[in-house]
């Protein structure tokens, strides 16, 4: 026999209850998101690039910060040097066709990246295959590394200068928090470096 459905509404409100919640968590954590803001304008100042990249959800994350910072994310200012990697689908298919879909970030990363950038990998697991692999690389050629993910840190400290672990276990709760945490970033370091630009 089947079970009545729950009343949407309170699933609903169950789930925005949760996000509150783990927001909330996740302001105690303002101290080491501003040090990681710091780190990336830190970079960005040299001339450096931030790269950023994830899968699925995370992929739109990434997309999403590098255009806030491209564009503009609330003030008038010239624009920074950001991109989402993986995004130029000819080159994301000829990657994962001729070598590995591990490679996917790395090698396109090892074409442009240098010590003077820094690479954001996303990976609400904190251990996605390909992600782990482009922060490796980025390693490997001295550039700035962040991990973004969820409590399950997975492989990413052992790899990264800074780790940003939103407090949160589903990956839709995760991903929810990592958005607010690039929004938070987005907003220091267009307060830092936009006044110069402008």
């Amino acid at each position: 026999m089947r079970e009545p459905a729950r009343d949407p509404a309170a699933t609903v409100r169950a789930a925005f209850e949760t996000t509150a919640s783990n927001y909330a968590r996740l302001a105690e954590m303002s101290e080491t998101v501003a040090e990681v803001a710091g780190f990336v304008i830190e970079r960005l100042r040299r001339g450096g690039t931030l790269m950023l990249c994830g899968n699925g959800g995370s992929a739109a994350d990434a997309q999403h910060i590098a255009a806030e910072l491209v564009g503009r994310f609330q003030a008038e200012r010239q624009p920074m040097r950001a991109v989402a990697l993986g995004q130029n689908i000819s080159t994301a298919t000829a990657v994962t066709n001729d070598y590995a879909f591990d490679e996917v970030f790395a090698r396109e990363l090892r074409a442009f990246a240098g010590p003077d950038d820094v690479l954001i990998g996303i990976t609400t697991s904190g251990s996605s295959p390909n992600v782990i692999k482009a922060l490796e690389s980025a390693r490997a050629l001295g550039a700035g590394t962040i991990g973004l993910t969820g409590r399950r840190e997975g492989a990413l400290p052992a790899l990264c200068d800074h780790v940003i672990q939103a407090p949160a276990d589903e990956t839709a709760r995760v991903q929810e928090l990592h958005i607010g945490i690039g929004h938070a970033l987005c907003q220091l370091i267009e307060a830092e470096l936009g006044r110069a630009s402008r």
